[in-house]
């Protein structure tokens, strides 16, 4: 019979307690304070990419041998650092989901006491195999040597502000003009960062106020044309499932997403890949860029869970459950069976996010 890792824990303190030292045995081991009976509730804000994550019983656990029970409430990771709305509630910790967003906190005002990413995740294309296959023959997807897909998003790009039909690019069971949607960049991460790699590839390089002011234009257009979006990136990705090929054709999303949809429910995803309709598919942009999730600590009794969620216990779980990569970018464990070569051990090409000023004034231009 497996043995829960609380219930060893308790064991251990069961031992440890024996001897007269027993008690500064544990309390000098953080991963078991919680089975002292301290338990400690934080609050603060997270993006909801990670929301899963959080409410996993397994994180859970893990979370409460650190004495930490958590009040976590999701918002956008660009509202979390700017709005004084949310600000002026006083959390103890932010968790956004982009490195970016350290540099808004501490312009906005936030007392940072420190902060360190914790989680990756690179930004990605959610698509449907029809389109990967009208997008190979006009040489806009091409497959890694490692094996997986990657898009010229650039071209893309430049197909859109050119107005070109699906059927222009290959792809004869889509209707109407090519669009790819995210969701909006002053609320929400996923968005705000393909704001900067639209910025960036316009500009053929990591952006400057120069590169605003001559790409920002074609930037605007790009944003422009995608219509209402979507203030959370977890309320797309459900869209684009929902949806199908015919209302979302291509999507921008974390790459954990998926992995973590199918982790979630692999019986389900066995009769989507046996079925008759369109099966999702993943592109990786070239470039791409990464999605950084630095925790960022307000008040010093969030000290502990930074620490809790560098463990080497959480970083598995944020990969083998809920495809988070670690803060290097690498894989933290073994992926599951179902998921296995589904993700490249490695991202080829990576493109910087532009600076904090530069993405403020782009901020400011889709805003108008």
């Amino acid at each position: 019979m497996a043995i829960s890792r609380r219930a060893l824990g308790l064991g251990l303190l069961a031992t440890a307690a024996v001897g007269a030292g027993g008690y500064v045995v544990v309390r000098d081991r953080p991963e078991l304070r919680g089975l002292l009976g301290e338990t400690t509730t934080l609050f603060g804000f997270i993006g909801g990419e990670k929301s899963a994550f959080l409410a996993d019983p397994e994180v859970v656990d893990a979370l409460a041998g650190y004495g930490l029970e958590l009040d976590a409430r999701v918002a956008g990771s660009v509202e979390m650092v700017r709005e004084a709305a949310l600000l002026s509630q006083k959390p103890q910790f932010l968790w956004p989901s982009s490195s970016i967003m350290v540099d808004l906190a501490r312009q906005n005002g936030v007392a940072i006491r420190k902060d360190q990413v914790v989680l990756n995740s690179p930004m990605v294309v959610y698509t449907w195999e029809p389109v990967v296959e009208g997008l190979a023959k006009s040489k806009l997807v091409t497959t890694a040597a490692k094996g997986y897909r990657q898009l010229d998003l650039k071209a893309l790009l430049d197909a859109v502000l050119a107005g070109k039909t699906w059927s222009d690019l290959g792809i004869d069971a889509l209707y109407g003009k090519a669009r790819i949607v995210s969701t909006d960049p002053n609320r929400s991460n996923s968005g705000f960062m393909f704001a900067g790699l639209v910025l960036s590839l316009f500009a053929g390089d990591v952006a400057t106020m120069d590169d605003f002011n001559k790409q920002g234009p074609d930037a605007q257009a790009i944003f422009r044309g995608m219509g209402l979006k979507s203030s959370s990136s977890g309320k797309l990705f459900d869209q684009y499932l929902a949806g199908g090929l015919g209302a979302e054709p291509m999507v921008v999303g974390y790459e954990n997403q998926l992995v973590e949809w199918i982790l979630a429910d692999p019986a389900r995803w066995e009769r989507v890949k046996s079925g008759n309709s369109p099966k999702p598919a993943v592109l990786y942009p070239r470039p791409t860029v990464y999605s950084a999730h630095p925790l960022i600590i307000v008040d010093p009794a969030a000290d502990q869970l930074l620490e809790a969620l560098m463990s080497a216990e959480l970083q598995e779980l944020a990969w083998t459950r809920h495809g988070f990569r670690g803060p290097l970018g690498t894989a933290s464990g073994a992926a599951d069976a179902t998921i296995a070569g589904m993700l490249p051990a490695e991202i080829d090409a990576v493109l910087p996010m532009p600076s904090a000023d530069v993405m403020l004034a782009l901020l400011g231009a889709l805003q108008a």
